[in-house]
């Protein structure tokens, strides 16, 4: 998640890697600048992208919104899950996407909650991440 390997007795489910925080992350990427969802441009149905590291796609997303004429100011996301607690791993997931986007480290901000046994993220059965961004031209 994020770019971080994650040690944990269960994974999650995806077309691609499956990886929840960057693709909160592409996606608002996407919608700020007009360009809809991840969906849209890496198809579950395209056999190319199955399994991708979803690093590799946010590079595409990069792409994607600088040949629109943007920037981006700044990333704020939160990922929903009871566990594995995730805070140990925060700082290097921020590096990462950071890094991945050509970023200073204190424009990307990620923070973890849980929901206190609530809901599919606090039964365990799966994660949730939420994310908004700040574009300019």
């Amino acid at each position: 998640m994020g770019g971080v390997d994650i040690p944990f007795d269960r994974g999650l489910h995806g077309h691609s890697d499956a990886d929840v925080l960057v693709h909160a992350i592409m996606d608002a990427l996407l919608g700020a600048c007009g360009e809809r969802d991840i969906g849209k441009h890496f198809s579950d149905k395209d056999s190319q992208y199955k399994d991708i590291n979803s690093m590799i796609l946010l590079d595409k997303v990069k792409s994607i919104i600088e040949n629109k004429g943007y920037k981006i100011g700044n990333i704020d996301a939160t990922i929903v899950a009871e566990l594995p607690k995730l805070s140990p791993y925060i700082e290097e997931m921020e590096s990462n996407i950071a890094s991945a986007l050509e970023l200073e480290n204190d424009l990307v901000n990620i923070k973890a909650t849980t929901e206190e046994g609530l809901g599919f993220t606090g039964t365990g059965e799966g994660m949730a991440a939420y994310a908004v961004v700040g574009l300019y031209k």
